[in-house]
């Protein structure tokens, strides 16, 4: 990921390992004593942990909702076609999916996480409670900063589906992005009216098929997984 950056923008902009181990270690400072390893999923994180787990639940964040508000300038876009990817922006309510490492594990797969989400300094970590069906829990979530230079802010749903019709960077284009989460979240029962949205515009602009409907009805909401 830092290469990435570095290689379409410069040094600077990519955090050191000094910085990100300082990240790190105030987010771990931060972790509620009563805390589970948690990690609340609302974007790439629901098709690509790369972490092992031992627990997958649909859940609730409240507070909180996902938006394409983060530009994209290497990985799913470029400086100069920019793409867009998720961030949590502030207000409304995220359907998402939390992830519980394994606890003799969790600080370094924790450490390899924050290569891959904090190589721009463009998250504020917290650790946040969600509702996983009956069932309270603390969760890290990545929510973004709006001070980051790569903040979008609250683009009009005809701007995103622009953008993300056209974009693409070293990991693919934004559109594959947009369809990933979508199909990650069907398959665990959460259909996001907005995602949806924005489906059918992309689909539209590329002049390709309409995607298949989300289902009318979901999959049990409880799921438990093993592996990667």
């Amino acid at each position: 990921m830092r290469a990435v950056y570095v290689e379409a923008l410069d040094a600077h902009r990519a955090l050191s390992d000094d910085a990100l181990a300082a990240s790190l270690a105030a987010a771990l400072a931060r972790r509620p004593a009563h805390a589970d390893w948690w990690v609340f999923a609302y974007g790439s994180l629901l098709w690509n942990p790369l972490f092992p787990f031992v627990e997958a639940r649909p859940a609730t964040l409240r507070g909180k909702h996902r938006r394409f508000c983060l530009w994209s300038l290497a990985s799913r876009g470029t400086t100069k076609v920019p793409g867009l990817v998720l961030g949590l922006d502030q207000g409304g309510t995220c359907h998402g999916v939390v992830y519980r490492l394994p606890a003799e594990c969790a600080s370094a797969e924790l450490a390899l996480l924050w290569r891959r989400e904090m190589v721009v300094g463009a998250y504020h970590p917290r650790w946040l409670r969600v509702r996983a069906g009956t069932h309270a829990l603390t969760a890290l979530a990545f929510v973004v900063d709006r001070k980051h230079p790569q903040y979008a802010g609250k683009l009009a749903l005809a701007r995103q589906a622009d953008v993300l019709s056209r974009a693409a960077g070293a990991f693919g284009s934004s559109a594959d992005y947009l369809e990933r989460a979508r199909v990650s979240l069907i398959t665990h029962g959460i259909v996001d009216p907005y995602l949806e949205a924005l489906a059918l515009r992309v689909a539209a602009r590329r002049e390709q098929p309409a995607p298949p409907a989300a289902p009318t009805t979901t999959p049990p909401r409880r799921r438990r997984t093993r592996g990667r």
